[in-house]
Formats: structure tokens, sequence, C-alpha cells
């Protein structure tokens, strides 16, 4: 009838809302594995997305939305950890840097640049994209890993999770400049992630958990071509 509006029509300006904003993510994504930056102009994101100049910032606000959403997009990390099977804790946390870090082996000319953008800190608010929200989950996630490792009596309970978790996120932040800014190679990053990892942990191990780290100091190491001595 005229002037009554179907009850599909909501769900289809959702749908093509939807199929809007996932044209701007993958035409960002695009943008920033051939450039190489993520400081892109909204012109060239919807140039490259074929919509209107107005569309990103009615379905995102910002620049830093788009590529904060371009970097979501790029995540099913919980989904396929959820999948990986562990014997123990210690190999659930390397197993979890291990995922991690496969993302940008995989994808390196499109992880670089957005490391780059995580880790610098001369934006507007001075966090980068690396917002506090973020840190907060990615922090609770790994203490988290470290709790349930004392827990299982693999790490001592007498050193505290946080403070556990705080050396390794600096360990790994400074694993992730040196790779984002081309002096350490990509088929490097993951041992030299895991053998840090290690060797932090190794000093909070339990009898039981030492061997478990032992291996993994063992095997990290004669990755990076430097085997442990006799």
């Amino acid at each position: 009838m005229t002037g009554v509006t179907s009850a599909a029509d909501p769900g289809r300006r959702e749908q093509a809302k939807a199929d809007r904003r996932l044209k701007i993510v993958r035409a960002a994504r695009d943008l920033i594995r051939e450039t190489g930056d993520t400081n892109l102009s909204m012109r060239m994101i919807a140039k490259r997305a074929e919509v209107s100049i107005a569309t990103p910032y009615n379905l995102f606000g910002s620049k830093r939305a788009v590529v904060m959403a371009v970097l979501e997009d790029e995540r099913d990390f919980l989904h396929r950890f959820k999948a990986l099977k562990f014997e123990n804790a210690i190999d659930r946390l390397f197993e979890a840097n291990a995922l991690g870090a496969s993302y940008f082996i995989e994808d390196p000319d499109f992880y670089r640049p957005l490391w780059k953008a995580l880790l610098d800190t001369n934006g507007e608010d001075n966090t980068g994209l690396a917002s506090p929200e973020r840190q907060n989950q990615t922090r609770a996630a790994w203490r988290w890993l470290i709790v349930q490792a004392q827990e299982e009596a693999l790490l001592d309970t007498g050193l505290p999770a946080e403070m556990l978790e705080r050396t390794l996120s600096h360990l790994g932040n400074g694993i992730m400049l040196s790779w984002a800014m081309g002096t350490l190679p990509t088929n490097e990053l993951l041992p030299s992630a895991a053998l840090g990892y290690a060797l932090v942990l190794a000093s909070a191990a339990t009898d039981t958990g030492r061997p478990l780290l032992d291996k993994q100091i063992t095997m990290n190491l004669k990755l990076l071509g430097k085997p442990r001595s006799a």
C-alpha cells in the first residue's frame, strides 16, 4: 500500500549500510598495504570504495575510526585461539603468541604500517592507535594466561601476574617496534618474541614449569641460528 513502509525496509537499509562499511574497510586495508601508510585521506578511501566523500564520515566519524575498524576487521584471533588444543598453560601462552605473530608474518606489508601507527604517540591524543581501552584488553588477556600458568603450578605465585605481564608487554612492544622499523626480519619475529618471553618466565618458573620453558629457550635459539651450547 502507498504510504506504508515495508517491514523489510529497515533490514535492507541496515544491510546496505553494512555493505558500504565493508567496502570502506576493504578499501582502507588495500590502500594501507599499497602505500605502507595509515595516514590516509577520507577522499582517497571514499574514491577507492566508490562511495561519496560523506559516507566514511557518516559511518565511522574519523580517519582514526576507519583505521581501527580495519585493524579489528582483520582479527579473528579469539575464534582461532579457542580452536587450539593445549596440554598445559605454558603451551597455551606460547601458542597465543605464535597465533598473534602469524598475522604479521603472513601479511607484513599490511601489518607493519599498522604497528607503526599503534606505537606512534605523536597523534592528537598522544596515544596513536594504541588507545587505553585496547591496551587494557590486551594486558588483561596476557594476565589471564599467566594466572592460568600459576594455577597449574607452572609459574611461582609469589611473583605478581601483573608484573610478569608488564615485563612481557615491554619486551613485546620493543620487538614489534624493531620489526615495524625494519631492523628485525619478519622470519625472526616469532622466535625472538618467544625466546624473550621464555627467558622472562623462566625466572618465575616452578620445578614443574622450568622444563617447559627450557624447551622453548632451546627451540627458539635454534630457530635464530644460535644453538644452545651443550
